[in-house]
């Protein structure tokens, strides 16, 4: 999870049937996709990628040319159109586009995923620091624009960090960095052209500089907060971040990336995820508190167990962790975010189904299908969670069209691992 809150390892019912939704969303809303998507059955794989493929695609070509975009990343909660809460009405998380691009490529939708990629390259080349969130929509100039709205009454523009308590949309952690770096990784392993790849390069060289810790097992913290625009370092550190950090240097150092020793800031964010492992209980520790030492053993944080699973050379021992989340995060059909198993997160439970695919466990991830196919909005997006409200961790994910979602059930569907690319 990223679009949301910031975290150590840190996002309405519906009136109408999973299968209405799907009909008019293949006829009004996505009739490129339409032909495709209605040969496949309706709780497939190739289903869940046609439609969501098909979603991604039209929003980016909703913005007229060819120039860099990026994506809102929530509908309103009734199911299509912005959000009236003003921090999320044009929001543009980070982590939500460079999910969208890789997803996009596995769509083969080179064209829509290099417009949200040269946005990405962008803000990671001429913005001081890469935030985790944008202005939604066509970037003019020289990078995105912070997030915020024109006030009428004042007579000014607000910057949403000034208003909006969390630290998230100001803030540059280190997984969304890392996320970002993968998505232009990707787009270079696409293209071959070498701007994706430098610029990559550049937020890795961010990280090193900015985030690497000494303390405990080492590793690197959490990046930057910025609460109402004050920034300050992220002094906790976070196993998902270091998981993502690993797998973009084990990939910067897969290709002789210029810039850095790959292989060794590959091996201090290994390191740091190895003693987050406690092989009593077969699952991984949250993160560490503030000392960059205590662990946080609570709550059990999904995407932390599966996204360790797609760690290149992942150990053995590690897949423990599937097990342990079937019985600690399981809900009827699929997962939550936390233990505390109040609703499905629909993001997760499509991490679970590529963890599957990925293990050659097909058997247990198409029953997941079936759950991922019925959470499809009116708008395209599916939606975050299939409850009001669940649990995350310090947030909430609710029932609203998110990009994620749909980028991580894309992914999903065609068994495409992002921390490793296409091949």
């Amino acid at each position: 999870m990223k679009s949301g809150a910031a975290r150590p390892g840190g996002r309405t019912r519906r009136s109408l049937t999973a299968a209405a939704l799907c009909t008019m969303l293949a006829s009004m809303v996505l009739p490129a996709g339409r032909a495709h998507a209605e040969t496949q059955p309706p709780t497939s794989a190739g289903h869940v990628a046609s439609l969501g493929c098909a979603a991604m695609a039209a929003r980016v070509d909703a913005t007229a040319g060819s120039g860099p975009l990026l994506l809102r990343s929530y509908d309103a909660p009734a199911g299509r159109g912005a959000p009236v809460i003003q921090p999320l009405h044009a929001a543009a998380f980070t982590y939500d586009n460079a999910l969208a691009v890789i997803a996009l490529l596995s769509c083969d939708k080179p064209r829509q995923a290099m417009r949200i990629g040269e946005a990405l390259r962008m803000a990671a080349t001429h913005d001081t620091r890469l935030r985790d969130a944008y202005l939604a929509g066509a970037v003019r100039g020289g990078q995105p624009l912070p997030n915020g709205w024109w006030d009428a009454r004042r007579g000014r523009w607000v910057q949403a960090a000034e208003q909006y308590s969390g630290a998230y949309q100001d803030g540059s952690s280190c997984g969304n960095v890392a996320w970002t770096a993968l998505a232009l990784l990707a787009l270079y392993d696409a293209s071959g052209e070498v701007r994706w790849r430098d610029a990559a390069v550049r937020l890795a060289q961010w990280v090193v500089a900015h985030a690497s810790d000494q303390r405990g097992a080492g590793g690197f913290n959490g990046g930057i907060e910025s609460y109402l625009l004050h920034p300050r370092p992220a002094l906790w550190k976070s196993t998902e971040h270091n998981i993502d950090l690993a797998a973009l240097f084990d990939w910067l150092a897969r290709i002789d990336a210029p810039g850095g020793d790959w292989h060794a800031q590959a091996a201090r964010a290994r390191h740091f995820v190895e003693a987050q492992w406690d092989a009593a209980s077969g699952h991984f520790w949250m993160g560490t508190t503030a000392d960059g030492v205590t662990p946080l053993h609570t709550p059990s944080a999904l995407d932390v167990q599966l996204w360790a699973q797609l760690l290149p050379q992942a150990p053995k021992p590690w897949r423990r962790a599937i097990h342990w989340v079937e019985q600690a995060n399981a809900v009827r059909g699929g997962f939550a975010f936390t233990d505390a198993r109040d609703g499905m997160w629909t993001e997760g439970t499509a991490q679970a189904a590529l963890v599957y695919r990925q293990a050659g466990a097909a058997t247990r991830a198409d029953p997941l299908f079936g759950s991922i196919a019925r959470q499809v909005s009116p708008g395209g997006f599916l939606y975050a969670s299939r409850e009001p409200r669940i649990r995350a961790v310090y947030s909430w994910y609710r029932h609203q069209p998110c990009l994620a979602a749909t980028a991580w059930a894309v992914l999903a569907a065609f068994n495409r691992n992002p921390y490793t690319g296409a091949s």
